[in-house]
């Protein structure tokens, strides 16, 4: 098996051949408690509170904050490692040694975080001013975000492993409420937390969304869960998702139970939209082309569906591939790529279903990885 190390290199290169491209001299990346970037991780192994500075003649520096925590999780990048306390955890005093360190040239292209502060870009500014310094949208983190939105083999392995897990939770999940053991959406949110971190997760890939039939009509209930029954007579919906080794999975079910007859059309209604959009989850098709059949699909019905079909989910719970019927959504699928299907509709009065797979493109098409389900009690 090709080492994790040669894994980085890999994904290092592609992001050099991107700077190559753009004439971009160093891109630094930044993670703290107020900008959070999971590109730090997959380029780096690195979990959190770092930066990250890419120079164009391929040489990498990662300015940590926990420099042992980084010698561990950093071990098999090729970066060189700078304690970031060193320059008093402040990124334009990092940069500034980092540009020397490596040589940058004066005059060249810098580009720093897309999500920079107009004020602290300003800083920058007038801190080097014998560089060009850049903050886009469309720069050097966007063009991460689509590289990683089709995984490598590292990344599919790991996400196969929270898929075993995550299925193991849905399995136990249905158990306790059937018995009774889970009686409130706090049972179920913080059973899900628990069960996760014994099996070696980093806990959940968000906070869990447990909704009991008085707040299912909510496409996110507020707040996330409360003391309220969960599994009685109606609709409960419960959103979860674990971390594993970094990676998220992202699944919801609905508990139903003694339904009334327009619920009970409210939930076929979902099972079938759910399996029109798996059926149509080809490699080569336009995401928006699903997400527009199952629009049409609720159209029929007189029903509408208030959010998007799905999303990619990898490092974060909500990254590309975008899977909504938006005109601007160009994203197309294939293989590598790991997203949901969740179709929902919510009523105020008669509560709310979602259905949410993790569906992995492979070679031969769409592969469904998740158990998830119509619970009926």
């Amino acid at each position: 098996m090709e080492k994790y190390s040669a894994v980085i290199e890999a994904r290092l290169a592609k992001i050099w051949d991107w700077m190559a491209s753009e004439g971009i001299a160093l891109v630094m990346l930044e993670d703290n408690e107020a900008r959070r970037d999971q590109n730090i991780r997959w380029l780096s192994g690195h979990p959190c509170d770092a930066l990250l500075f890419l120079s164009l003649d391929r040489k990498a520096v990662l300015a940590a904050w926990d420099i042992n925590l980084a010698k561990l999780c950093a071990s098999h990048s090729p970066a060189a490692l700078l304690p970031y306390k060193d320059y008093d955890c402040q990124p334009r005093k990092a940069m500034a040694a980092v540009t020397q360190k490596l040589g940058i040239p004066a005059g060249s292209k810098i580009e720093i975080p897309s999500v920079t502060p107009y004020p602290v870009f300003l800083d920058y500014v007038g801190d080097f001013t014998n560089y060009d310094i850049i903050c886009r949208g469309k720069g050097a983190s966007s063009e991460l975000g689509k590289m990683r939105a089709v995984k490598d083999h590292e990344e599919l392995s790991i996400f196969g492993e929270a898929i075993l897990i995550t299925n193991e939770l849905i399995e136990l999940l249905e158990k306790n409420v059937r018995s009774g053991k889970i009686k409130t959406e706090a049972d179920a949110a913080m059973f899900i937390d628990i069960e996760a971190r014994r099996r070696g997760c980093e806990g959940t890939g968000f906070e869990t969304l447990a909704a009991g039939p008085q707040r299912s009509f909510a496409i996110h209930a507020f707040p996330n869960w409360t003391n309220a029954p969960f599994g009685g007579q109606g609709l409960s919906i419960l959103d979860f998702g674990v971390k594993y080794k970094g990676y998220c999975t992202d699944v919801t079910l609905t508990f139903a139970r003694d339904l009334n007859p327009k619920q009970e059309k409210m939930v076929n209604l979902v099972e079938k939209a759910s399996g029109l959009a798996i059926s149509m989850a080809n490699n080569g098709t336009p995401a928006k082309d699903i997400a527009a059949a199952v629009d049409a699909f609720f159209a029929k019905s007189k029903k509408k569906m208030p959010h998007g079909l799905g999303h990619g989910i990898g490092l974060q719970a909500h990254e590309f591939p975008l899977v909504r019927s938006a005109s601007d959504n160009e994203w197309v699928l294939e293989p590598g790529m790991i997203f949901t299907i969740e179709p929902g509709l919510y009523d105020p009065l008669l509560g709310g279903c979602r259905l949410e797979h993790d569906i992995l493109m492979t070679e031969t098409g769409a592969k469904v990885t998740t158990t998830s389900r119509i619970i009926r009690l």
